[in-house]
């Protein structure tokens, strides 16, 4: 084997002499404060129920609970009354002591302590319906009045009603595997949304006197049980939206006969209330795969409007492993549908919808219910549903299994603007797309926003991405969560947050999540590995009840990748990221040592120390430097250089560099959030090369990190994070050299 020389072109460690120091006092210890530790200390220990890899466990279960209702709409006086029979089936090791049923409605009751939790203060303006509804209008006969509760018998259940949730006291405690079937009678005055606000209830048009109704939370539901917390029988203050176990449902429902309605599930008397010819239309809509067929025509809808039938109809829905129901019901409604393929199964996708609406809903709704469901399958599941159906309500954006409320309408004049064209479009996507999350992957809603608002924000920022056409997406791209993460601490809560203390509730639950996890799909994981983990996450929970472990786990386990410096940062903390250049050093060449490095011994590796010939870096600002040395480096005119690249063969020769110019980098951390670094150098010709540093750059807690860079080309220009990937909150400490901030003016 042939000796080579080793000759040191950059100092890796230069020993200085050490003196002796006593030591007379001890620092005091301290607790591990690394990014980079694992995330034992947050998550919940593993147990035969969710394993450590994030996947149900072999003791896994979840409860059902299957309805039948008979559901009747007094139209004239805004009425909604009902009967149930709820079927409850205990699939847990458990015995049950009692029931918890949620009673949503409720929060709007005149006993409701939701009112009361609000802070208060006057404001000094007001429209005048504002100030009407606030000071001068007495409290409404709002929230469910309960007629009886009985069990299968037809014998009372003794039950308590705790505000929002109601517990059902049962004589003989229910053994695991055992089922109970008991029922309910109710009803409420429904709520103009408008006016008094809530998640649904009717709109009123004015001119004519008809009412469109978007119903949802208008049956007492079961609450979940499950092996996290026992009962999810936490209440409902308005925020947190809803924790429901799946179940079958069958229900009638009776409204006037000239009413057009939608509903979660099949309807299974279509020819009952459709004329025969929009039964045509409907099968016609079933073999359509390219643009919606028209059901009931606007023509239809406005004979319908002016008409308010005496008579009415019942229609029938039948829907299988859903965890909710919600309805939609109007005589104003046009409704169209069309088929959608997605692998070996069909789905409809369908819109209903006031002429109002039009002609931005014809022409849109339906189109982007389709390319919704088939740019979520893609990324998750095939959608298991027979359909999806968006209904244009006025100031609502809200979900439930295959049917939603939206708004965005054009003016007056029928004009519709881009910005309300393009809102319309976000909502549709944004609604439809909650079928996915939180309606079959089924998180605790009440508990963790994020979980289903979040995930479904970064699915929709693909989907609208996918449309093709620069839609101009509010939350998913990294530079628009930072006036968020930028703000003022004060007003700053991590997402890992109940969503009752939530202050900025939009960028906390929807926006920094998904700009999360597009940043770890776009800048960190990569985009193979990223989906492939997030599908599995999706399959692995779909009609299951998941945690934030589960997901944080099976990211990790799906894809191979350390996430716990992320999850930590990102979801368990309001850090920021603030990455910057503190420092830019050039060196050059030369063979004459400096006085500094004169004597320097410098460390070969593991194995001892070397002493000369040396090659030397000097920093070009040092004053012990020659204006001759002070150039680009040619091999050729450094001797030791020279000669001891001649002793190589002409394959190594030709493998070697020729880099003339040298430069040191150092890297500081502003922020706390711990983040990949992106290097973009521009070199004097104007061409570009990119670096791309993981996070782990800034694993043993250190502040600042440091490269090295020989270049062929002069820099002209470093760039951190130049395409704005990262949420960096300042961006004047990016380049070097410094650049002049530009003024919001300018």
């Amino acid at each position: 084997m042939r000796k080579i020389t080793l000759l040191f072109l950059f100092p890796v460690l230069v020993l200085a002499q050490e003196k002796a120091t006593t030591v007379t006092t001890k620092q005091a210890g301290r607790y591990d404060t690394n990014k980079f530790s694992q995330m034992y200390d947050l998550l919940a220990t593993p147990n035969m129920f969710r394993t450590a890899s994030g996947a149900p466990g072999p003791a896994y279960y979840q409860q059902q609970a299957d309805y039948k209702m008979d559901i009747e709409l007094d139209d004239k006086n805004s009425k909604l009354m009902g009967s149930e029979t709820i079927t409850y089936t205990n699939n847990s090791p458990d015995v049950l002591e009692y029931l918890w049923v949620q009673l949503d409605q409720n929060q709007a009751a005149k006993d409701s302590e939701t009112p009361l939790a609000e802070s208060d203060r006057i404001e000094q303006t007001f429209p005048a319906s504002n100030f009407t509804n606030k000071f001068l209008k007495q409290d409404l006969e709002r929230g469910f009045n309960i007629e009886h509760v009985k069990d299968a018998k037809g014998a009372p259940l003794s039950y308590t009603i705790n505000h929002t949730m109601m517990r059902i006291n049962l004589a003989t405690p229910m053994k695991p595997g055992s089922s109970m079937t008991f029922s309910i009678k109710w009803w409420y005055n429904i709520n103009n949304y408008q006016l008094e606000g809530g998640r649904s209830g009717y709109e009123l048009f004015e001119k004519e006197g008809n009412k469109l109704y978007v119903i949802a939370q208008f049956y007492p539901r079961m609450a979940v049980y499950n092996d996290v917390e026992g009962w999810q029988n936490m209440q409902f203050w308005g925020g947190g939206e809803f924790a429901l176990p799946f179940g079958n449902f069958d229900v009638n429902i009776t409204v006037p006969a000239d009413h057009v309605m939608e509903a979660t599930g099949e309807l299974t008397n279509r020819a009952d209330v459709f004329t025969s010819a929009q039964v045509k239309r409907y099968e016609l809509a079933q073999k359509t795969f390219d643009k919606p067929v028209v059901i009931v025509t606007q023509e239809e809808a406005e004979a319908a409007e002016k008409g308010f039938s005496t008579k009415k109809k019942t229609w029938k829905f039948s829907a299988k492993n859903v965890r909710d129901f919600g309805i939609a019901t109007s005589r104003k409604f046009i409704y169209d549908a069309m088929a959608v393929k997605l692998n070996d199964k069909v789905v409809m996708a369908a819109s209903v919808y006031p002429k109002e609406a039009n002609p931005l809903w014809g022409e849109t709704s339906t189109m982007m219910v389709a390319h919704t469901l088939r740019s979520y399958s893609a990324h998750t599941f095939d959608y298991p549903y027979p359909k999806a159906v968006s209904v244009s309500a006025a100031d609502q954006g809200m979900e439930y299994p295959m049917i939603c409320w939206n708004f965005g309408r054009p003016d007056e004049n029928g004009v519709t603007s881009e910005q309300i064209k393009n809102g319309m479009i976000g909502v549709v996507i944004h609604e439809v797309g909650h079928n996915f999350f939180p309606m079959i992957v089924n998180s605790d809603e009440r508990q963790w926003t994020w979980m289903d608002e979040g995930l479904n924000s970064f699915m929709e920022f693909m989907a609208e991405d996918e449309l093709g056409t620069n839609f101009p997406s509010r939350r998913g791209p990294a530079k628009n969560i930072v006036p968020y993460m930028s703000g003022d601490q004060k007003y700053l809560e991590p997402i890992m947050s109940n969503s009752e203390g939530i202050i900025q509730f939009g960028n906390n639950a929807y926006g920094k999540p998904a700009t999360g996890l597009n940043i770890l799909r776009e800048t960190i994981m990569g985009r193979e590995l990223f989906d492939y983990a997030f599908k599995t996450y999706a399959n692995r929970w779909k009609f299951k009840h998941p945690t934030p472990e589960d997901f944080f786990r099976t990211m990790e386990d799906a894809s191979g990748v350390d996430l716990d410096w992320f999850f930590r940062g990102w979801f368990y903390s309001t850090d920021f990221v603030d990455i910057g250049i503190s420092n830019v050093k050039q060196y050059y060449v030369t063979e004459t040592p400096t006085a500094a490095l004169k004597n320097a011994k410098v460390r070969r590796g593991r194995f001892g120390v070397e002493t000369g010939p040396f090659v030397y870096l000097v920093e070009g600002d040092n004053t012990e430097l020659s204006s001759k040395d002070k150039k680009a480096l040619k091999i050729e005119e450094v001797k030791l250089l020279s000669d001891y690249v001649n002793t190589l063969t002409t394959e190594e020769k030709g493998s070697l560099k020729s880099p003339k110019y040298f430069y040191e980098v150092e890297f500081n951390k502003p922020g706390g959030m711990i983040m990949p670094i992106l290097v973009e150098l521009t070199y004097e010709d104007g061409s570009v090369e990119n670096f791309k540093y993981p996070a782990q750059i800034w694993r043993k807690a250190n502040e600042t990190a440091k490269k090295v860079y020989a270049t062929e080309k002069a820099i002209k220009k470093i760039q951190i994070d130049p395409k704005l990937e990262t949420a960096d909150i300042d961006v004047t400490n990016n380049t070097w050299p410094k650049e002049a901030t530009k003024s919001k003016f300018d």
